[in-house]
């Protein structure tokens, strides 16, 4: 499908536009359609994405995951560039599954390893991925969490400008994730921080776009600034847990469901659930990614 694309161009022109392209996870495939909905009605580029521990969490598996998506974009015919991407993944095999299945892009996080390990594996998924022109984004360094969805630990370790252009250099990854002050989840204690000089000397260093990871939550201004920055920002900004949080506040519940749980709803609920995530998606677009008409 012509609109459905890696990642390479989606990225390119965000940082040379100075805007964000906003990485939705769905977690269940009935989130899917009011996302690429959402982008069709701004005219914004997308990405869906389903991470390996949404994979287990919400019991949906990544080809069902890639048939639905697929199968809306053939029912909605939407003009507007998209990418289905894999988010945080450790496991080849997930990996593999994810490429078979229709994902144009996918995440190989090995960033709990030491730098040469982190470096060895994502190679490996670089040389598997590009063979089909499947674009590759890794992590350097950790970026905490509040939720364990994404990561299974809250330590954090701010990326290292040096340590980001080596790794590039010897991984010719597409994307890289940096930490530089978010966290996966919602933020309870600690405040959300983006640490932009940081960004600004990885940029100096690598050619790579950079995504930032954890963007529920943050302040608008503080995502804006990180697109927005003259030297390049941020050209991906992953946004989990306020989608699901919105789902489950239409069906009064807290935690999380499985795919099944809430494919036993009635379709009206279903609706009211996909309406509310719509409503997100399009906020997310307008305030904090500034990709509103980049299409």
């Amino acid at each position: 499908m012509e609109n459905v694309e890696n990642l390479t161009n989606l990225l390119q022109k965000a940082g040379e536009g100075r805007y964000a392209v906003g990485s939705f996870s769905a977690r269940y495939t009935k989130l899917i359609k009011p996302i690429i909905e959402a982008a069709v009605h701004t005219d914004s580029p997308v990405i869906v994405q389903l991470s390996e521990k949404e994979i287990v969490r919400h019991q949906v598996g990544a080809k069902a995951f890639a048939d639905e998506f697929y199968r809306v974009v053939e029912e909605l015919k939407p003009a507007v560039p998209m990418a289905l991407h894999l988010d945080h993944t450790k496991s080849l095999e997930t990996i593999q599954e994810a490429m078979d299945a229709g994902f144009t892009s996918v995440m190989i996080d090995a960033s709990e390893l030491d730098f040469d390990k982190n470096v060895e594996m994502t190679r490996k998924v670089v040389e598997l991925a590009h063979q089909r022109g499947i674009t590759v984004e890794a992590e350097l360094g950790k970026i905490g969490t509040t939720d364990f969805v994404e990561t299974d630990t809250d330590e954090e370790l701010y990326t290292v400008p040096d340590e980001a252009k080596a790794f590039c250099s010897l991984t010719h990854v597409d994307a890289l994730a940096v930490s530089v002050g978010t966290a996966h989840g919602v933020y309870t204690v600690r405040k959300p921080k983006v640490d932009f000089m940081r960004l600004k000397e990885i940029n100096a260093r690598t050619e790579v776009p950079l995504v930032l990871h954890g963007g529920s939550g943050v302040p608008s201004d503080m995502v804006l600034e990180a697109a927005r920055m003259p030297q390049g920002g941020v050209s991906k900004v992953n946004i989990a847990t306020d989608l699901e949080l919105e789902m489950l506040a239409v069906l009064g519940r807290e935690g999380h469901m499985t795919e099944a749980e809430l494919n036993g709803y009635p379709d009206e609920t279903i609706e009211k659930c996909r309406d509310a995530v719509r409503s997100l998606v399009e906020d997310k677009i307008l305030h904090y990614l500034n990709s509103k008409g980049r299409a």
